[in-house]
């Protein structure tokens, strides 16, 4: 099955919102307080509008998103992290007809590469301090630990990196 990862369209951000609902109710189904609250659609054009946000289809269906960026959150990464040495992924969603197929996976060696590529050593993200499971697939997604920061005002903070040249080949080639 090809899997084809191209820019979203601004036509296309009630999409990119209803991934990231879908995956808030799914993380409420388990136990989890992560992205309980509505798609941040501001948030979602913005990064559209950038280019940093990216769909996959399968089969003419959008089964995955991501952005990918510059922006090391200065609630988390500071002067000290080397900012500008990697590449941050935010907001990565795999609907859940397609969980298990290894797409986020292959997402994180295909951004690991766009790091790679722009000179960056480092492929960075800051995940849900509460949400151990996520931790650990990041972790064995070849991610490492920073720090977590306990920021009041966020519930995020998790820092973890990995060298952008790391491509683990676990998920589905993706195209595009």
């Amino acid at each position: 099955m090809t899997h084809l990862i191209r820019r979203a369209r601004p036509d296309e951000a009630a999409t990119v919102a209803d991934m990231w609902d879908e995956a808030g109710r799914w993380l409420a189904t388990i136990g989890s307080d992560q992205w309980q609250y509505p798609a941040r659609s501001g948030r979602i054009m913005a990064s559209i509008a950038a280019g940093e946000c990216w769909l996959v289809e399968t089969g003419g269906e959008s089964v995955a998103t991501i952005a990918l960026d510059g922006y090391a959150d200065p609630d988390f990464w500071s002067a000290a992290d080397g900012p500008d040495a990697a590449l941050y992924v935010h907001r990565m969603v795999v609907r859940r007809a397609s969980a298990g197929s290894g797409l986020g996976s292959a997402l994180l060696d295909w951004a690991a590469g766009r790091a790679e590529s722009a000179g960056r050593p480092w492929l960075r993200l800051d995940a849900w301090r509460t949400n151990l499971r996520l931790r650990a697939w990041y972790e064995a997604e070849g991610f490492a630990l920073v720090r977590v920061v306990d920021a009041p005002h966020r519930r995020s903070g998790a820092l973890y990196q990995r060298p952008a040249s790391v491509r683990l080949r676990r998920g589905p080639p993706l195209s595009g």
